[in-house]
């Protein structure tokens, strides 16, 4: 039991929390060389790492907002051409209108004249139609009068003189006489 004893003395001198001394020193030891050995060499690199990576992640940024910049600025370039082009489109639509208009008028106008051309130059005819005809008509009319008249009075009237001027008074006297028609419809 004195073994038991000593050796249970011997267990509780040691904690099992504190590491022995030969092994507190090795770790030490092992420790700084990995602590030198990764602020020596690893860290640097890390370091390069990470300040490559956030100069990229910046440069990203900025090249981003310089291109967000001018993507904007194209923007309002296109939507100044467009705005533009559709100005001289309504422009141009205003002209065509116009030009359209005043080539209907004229049109218009010179159908107008066109048919006012027409309309004297019917008229001109058909006063020379009637004025022929009626010439026409009294030649017959006259000519079938004295032959009428010779036959009824037994005597010729051939003479022209006169046989004009019985025409003419008895073709006068049919015009009053139809004028005053028409005025009484």
């Amino acid at each position: 039991m004195i073994a038991n004893l000593i050796q249970l003395a011997a267990e509780e001198e040691q904690n099992p929390l504190v590491p022995p001394g030969p092994e507190l020193l090795v770790g030490t030891i092992a420790f700084a060389i990995v602590f030198f050995f990764f602020w020596k060499k690893l860290l640097p690199n890390i370091n390069k790492v990470l300040e490559a990576r956030r100069a990229a992640i910046e440069g990203g940024i900025e090249e981003a907002d310089a291109m967000k910049v001018e993507a904007q600025s194209v923007l309002e370039q296109y939507k100044a051409q467009l705005a533009e082009a559709r100005h001289e489109a309504a422009r141009l639509r205003q002209e065509a209108q116009e030009q359209g208009a005043t080539l209907i008028a004229e049109m218009r106008a010179e159908g107008q004249r066109q048919r006012e051309e027409i309309v004297a130059a019917g008229h001109a005819q058909l006063d020379a139609d009637r004025k022929a005809a009626s010439s026409a008509l009294r030649q017959d009319v006259g000519k079938l009068a004295t032959e009428l008249a010779g036959k009824l009075v037994g005597e010729s009237l051939e003479d022209h003189a006169r046989q004009s001027r019985v025409i003419d008074r008895f073709l006068d006297g049919l015009d009053e006489a139809a004028a005053t028609a028409e005025a009484t419809r």
